[in-house]
């Protein structure tokens, strides 16, 4: 590795050492942050540095905290203008420390087909695919990954929407009404 490339070292150790403390895989880091495999791998190398956005979203998904979400940032050789995702205020409500936010801005609706899931020990990823040509061949469109308890709650929720959409769509069939006439006098 040429001396260049020193800084792209430490940040690929830096990364790679988070995606080691979570227990994922490349495959799952690199699904979850809708990125090719062997480039997650480049950039933990330090043969690749990530792109602005790249870098953010590795952060957000690492659940990196305070300091250190600059520090990786400054890293990658950032340092100039970091973004308004990783702003650091002090406060007095968090005993003057500084504070990362990380947002995550893009609502992109997404259509898909098909759907492939990966478990790993802590979550699941989902692979949503589209087919785009004849022979069905299934594109990837989005990543999302979860932990299993909030893959429980999504459950829940999707089988209960699913359960009010059939109700508007179809009127609801009840049983005949039978009304049996009952003499007061008797």
């Amino acid at each position: 590795m040429s001396e260049s490339n020193a800084a792209f070292a430490t940040l690929g150790k830096h990364l790679k050492y988070a995606r080691e403390q979570s227990q994922q895989s490349l495959a799952e880091v690199s699904g979850a942050v809708e990125i090719d495999e062997k480039t997650l791998e480049r950039i933990e190398l330090g043969f690749e540095r990530p792109s602005e956005d790249i870098l953010l979203l590795l952060i957000s998904y690492f659940d990196v905290q305070e300091q250190e979400a600059v520090q990786l940032w400054e890293l990658a050789d950032y340092d100039s203008d970091v973004p308004e995702q990783l702003r650091v205020e002090s406060d007095a409500k968090h005993g003057g420390k500084p504070v990362i936010m990380l947002m995550a801005m893009d609502m992109r609706t997404v259509y898909s087909d098909g759907l492939d899931i990966n478990n790993g020990k802590t979550g699941l990823t989902l692979n949503f695919t589209q087919s785009v040509d004849n022979n069905q061949k299934q594109q990837p469109v989005a990543r999302v990954g979860m932990s299993y308890d909030q893959a429980e709650q999504i459950l829940a929720q999707l089988q209960m929407t699913l359960l009010k959409a059939r109700y508007l769509r179809k009127p609801l069939a009840l049983p005949p009404y039978s009304q049996t006439k009952t003499d007061s006098n008797s």
